[in-house]
């Protein structure tokens, strides 16, 4: 079951910045190709014995992962399980609104759009424009762009009113004579964290309730409750929460110390990038690897080591960062998944890509942090396809 089944949904995106090159020890290397006795036993899910266990010092942490981002909004689990409690922030009139419509949301320049919610929701109630769903986002922390406390509420729309339309602009107070409709994947590049931060979760759990009408027990029509965490079916009174699904995405390194990448679609194409499929059920992240590794390119992992995650909710998956290791030297693409797939040395790769003879996958995404830290530091695109 591999990754490139939801390809539909547009790729899988990340935040994750580069590491900074020169930054591993040698014995973080080590652990990252799963060359100490320790790393390799447990990255490969082997238990260890008593001498491997006591080889490092207990709750020793490997800092060769890639970074992780602090929280910028305080999603607010137990303020949101009070009924009516998005009814009365609209009521406050201090909450603010991220409007969303399909898999786009109402964007200025390099910024979400946030009204006023009270106003915004007394101004669409009775049109066709009324939210289907309004969920409770959190409140700003402190360290986000927005003033710490900001409430933020969700406006799930049926459809999108015409941004320019008088009818809007003369009632609606906020909206920018330069604001449009946008997905992600368009503003990505030029969000800031915050605003990034919200428009994935929106998306996750708007995509949810898109998804997620009926009761799975009794197929009667569910109801949203806790701010629009949960669907309660009132017919036999289950609680149904949101979902993610879980994705591995792989560097994978051979005996050389040679990075594997591959692509899809026809063989003449320049895309290169990390291999990736979805955990199954019953399955650990580790054996997901080595399964997607094997079925997709028929290599055979020898240890694997976790660096970090990215949500992409489009519509629903949390990708899950490894590194592993294969004494293979020969990939053999399925031909359906995968149709490329091609060995590199660090500077094959850099020269591929500053040469324009490959494509490797966008700064924003976590294939590509992945892939710079295989490399080690920055890879430099070529002029034409930077970001």
């Amino acid at each position: 079951m591999s990754i490139v089944r939801r390809s539909q949904y547009g790729g899988y995106m990340s935040l994750a910045e580069s590491p900074a090159p020169g930054n591993r020890t040698t014995e973080n290397r080590a652990f990252q190709h799963g060359t100490t006795e320790h790393g390799t036993a447990a990255a490969a899910g082997v238990v260890a014995d008593s001498s491997q266990r006591h080889s490092l010092p207990a709750n020793h942490l490997i800092d060769t992962v890639l970074p992780v981002r602090p929280a910028l909004v305080d999603r607010g689990s137990a303020a949101r399980m009070e009924p009516g409690m998005v009814e009365e922030l609209l009521r406050s009139g201090a909450a603010r609104a991220v409007v969303l419509s399909g898999r786009q949301a109402l964007v200025s320049g390099n910024s979400l759009v946030l009204l006023d919610a009270a106003e915004l929701a007394e101004h669409l109630q009775g049109t066709p424009y009324a939210p289907e769903h309004l969920i409770y986002l959190g409140s700003a922390l402190a360290g986000s762009d927005l003033a710490a406390g900001t409430e933020l509420i969700l406006f799930v729309l049926p459809e999108q009113f015409e941004v320019h339309a008088e009818e809007f602009e003369a009632h609606v107070a906020g909206i920018p004579a330069s604001a449009q409709w946008a997905g992600f994947r368009d503003v990505a590049a030029r969000l800031n964290s915050t605003d990034t931060a919200l428009f994935i979760e929106a998306s996750a759990i708007a995509n949810w309730h898109a998804t997620h009408t009926h009761c799975p027990r009794c197929g009667a029509a569910t109801q949203a409750e806790a701010g629009g965490w949960v669907r309660r079916c009132p017919a036999d009174g289950s609680e149904h929460f949101p979902r993610t699904d879980p994705a591995i995405i792989v560097t994978v390194v051979g005996p050389d110390d040679r990075l594997l990448l591959g692509g899809g679609g026809p063989l003449d194409a320049k895309n290169y990038s990390t291999l990736a499929g979805f955990v199954e059920p019953g399955e650990s992240l580790e054996q997901a690897v080595i399964r997607e590794i094997g079925e997709e390119v028929g290599i055979r992992v020898t240890a694997s080591q976790y660096l970090g995650s990215q949500s992409w909710p489009f519509p629903a998956s949390l990708m899950l960062g490894f590194t592993a290791t294969t004494s293979d030297t020969e990939a053999r693409p399925d031909g359906v998944e995968v149709t490329r797939a091609r060995w590199f040395s660090r500077s094959e790769l850099h020269e591929a890509v500053l040469s324009g003879e490959i494509v490797i996958s966008s700064r924003l995404s976590i294939a590509r942090s992945l892939i710079e830290h295989w490399y080690g530091g920055v890879i430099q695109d070529r002029p034409e396809e930077t970001e």
